[in-house]
């Protein structure tokens, strides 16, 4: 469940590999692809793995196909199935498949009875015609950078390193333009067609609920039973979703301290501006002089992994801010390892220093597609300092998340790509939407925005911390969720839940 922003926090440097197309001469017309069937082996245990074919463009199929990997978990009880329900964790990034192999873990026994749980990586994510950018080396490097520049050789520094990963990405990412969450909904309708169902039914969190949105927008008539979790409202500028977001973690990270200022192992003093002063002093010493591991000299957390390990914290109010209060406690003392390892558990990193997957390299090129900030240099310099003055401690490390963007291609237009960010209504079955009132990576208020967009829908507040909503311990939710999965049946209004 991914920060659909976060992931380009910081710019990226070299090389970028080729993605594989694989031509499909038979496939001539969408028909084709939504006819094929799908080859399904056996794979992890418990489940079904196949490979999609997609067109790489919709508008000229002769270009070739992309694989796009399916895993597929069967509905437990044949005599209850609906159909399939296909995910979404979030991203852009996140590997559809990964989250699908936790389904046993994801989901109620009678929900797995009733459907087969379907996951997919988006076209240029994890096995589906991967995005490969960096080595793992350069990913250490990339996500350590300085990613705040406070002067202007700095910025200059961080402009030219922007135009470098641009230009390795035009040189080397064949088909660079067709990464799009709008294609990316198109390939979902032809996944919904292959696996042989009439309407998608979709879970979709963070990122996933734009996925999910786009899709509707596209396909109204073909949705089922699709909740929402953890929204993006498409209709907010990308200037004003970076602020939104950056103001978001901020929220977090003042609960966070209030929280912290009640407990006994609380690190910091219970004043919050004391302690908002502490933190923003080791962040400070960290630019200068990184925080070493205790027993290695190989890596240091920067101030740009000491902010992503607590914007990682940050997603959850649970396991998340106790480890939080433990990498303070740690930095205090001279040492970064926690927040080193908070920072690797939000990038994929393992401890054998491999990346577990292309989450970063994806991202980039995803969200640049999506939401394409052309604004200047000039421009992005003038309004750091509103980020700075929204969200003092956090927002300086957002201001400048679409500096790459800036020299990545457009995606190509056809009839239905979006010229605008504006989608004014959608008509389909009735859907839920699920907000979460502190939820510091997709704020509230788009989940709100959303609501408004889709005719049709249901919004379920949940008064907590965290991201997203469903699967976290709140029975109004997760009743409200399940009901409607197994009845199509939503609430009558909208509701309030707590954990």
């Amino acid at each position: 469940m991914r920060n659909k922003k976060l992931s380009i926090l910081l710019a990226g440097l070299f090389l970028l590999t080729s993605c594989s197309s694989n031509p499909a001469a038979s496939y001539t017309t969408i028909q084709d692809f939504n006819n094929q069937v799908l080859k399904w082996s056996s794979c992890e245990e418990d489940f079904e793995c196949a490979k999609l074919l997609v067109p790489i463009d919709y508008t000229d199929f002769k270009t070739g196909t992309f694989k796009i990997s399916v895993v597929k978990y069967l509905a437990q009880d044949k005599r209850k199935r609906i159909g399939s329900l296909v995910l979404n964790p979030g991203g852009p990034g996140g590997s559809g498949v990964d989250y699908a192999l936790s389904a046993p873990f994801l989901f109620d026994p009678e929900i797995l009875d009733s459907y087969d749980i379907v996951g997919f990586d988006p076209r240029g994510v994890g096995e589906s015609a991967p995005i490969r950018c960096l080595n793992d080396e350069q990913t250490d490097e990339n996500y350590a950078s300085d990613s705040k520049p406070d002067n202007a050789e700095e910025l200059a520094l961080q402009i030219q390193s922007s135009k470098d990963f641009a230009d390795a990405c035009k040189e080397k990412v064949k088909n660079l333009s067709h990464y799009s969450s709008a294609e990316t909904a198109r390939d979902m309708d032809i996944l919904r067609a292959a696996l042989g169902d009439k309407k998608l039914n979709y879970v979709g969190k963070s990122y996933g609920t734009y996925l999910g949105t786009l899709y509707a927008q596209f396909f109204p008539e073909r949705v089922g039973r699709m909740i929402l979790d953890g929204a993006i409202d498409p209709n907010v500028p990308v200037l004003e979703q970076d602020i939104a977001q950056a103001v978001g973690f901020e929220k977090a990270l003042s609960s966070f301290l209030q929280n912290c200022a009640t407990l006994a192992d609380c690190p910091l003093p219970k004043d919050e501006t004391e302690a908002r002063a502490e933190l923003k002093t080791i962040i400070e010493k960290a630019a200068v002089d990184p925080l070493p591991m205790k027993n290695s000299n190989k890596r240091v957390a920067t101030e740009s992994l000491i902010v992503l390990g607590m914007a990682s914290a940050l997603y959850e109010d649970s396991f998340g801010w106790k480890q939080l209060r433990k990498a303070i406690a740690q930095a205090k003392e001279g040492v970064g390892e926690l927040f080193i390892g908070l920072a690797d558990m939000y990038a994929d990193r393992g401890p054998d220093g491999k990346y577990i997957s292309n989450q970063l390299d994806s991202g980039i090129v995803i969200d640049c597609l999506d939401w394409h900030d052309l604004r200047s240099e000039e421009e992005m310099q003038a309004d750091a300092a509103l980020f700075a003055e929204r969200a003092p401690l956090l927002g300086p490390y957002l201001a400048y998340s679409g500096m790459t963007c800036k020299y990545l291609p457009l995606p190509k237009k056809d009839a239905l790509t979006r010229e605008t960010n504006m989608i004014k209504s959608i008509d389909t079955t009735p859907i839920i939407i699920v907000g979460t009132l502190r939820d510091p990576a997709t704020p509230y208020q788009w989940s709100v925005g959303l609501h408004k967009v889709f005719k049709n829908s249901v919004l379920v507040s949940l008064d907590a911390d965290g991201h997203t909503g469903e699967g976290r311990g709140s029975k109004c939710v997760d009743h409200a969720t399940n009901k409607y999965l197994l009845t199509g049946i939503t609430p009558q209004e909208n509701i309030s839940c707590t954990l």
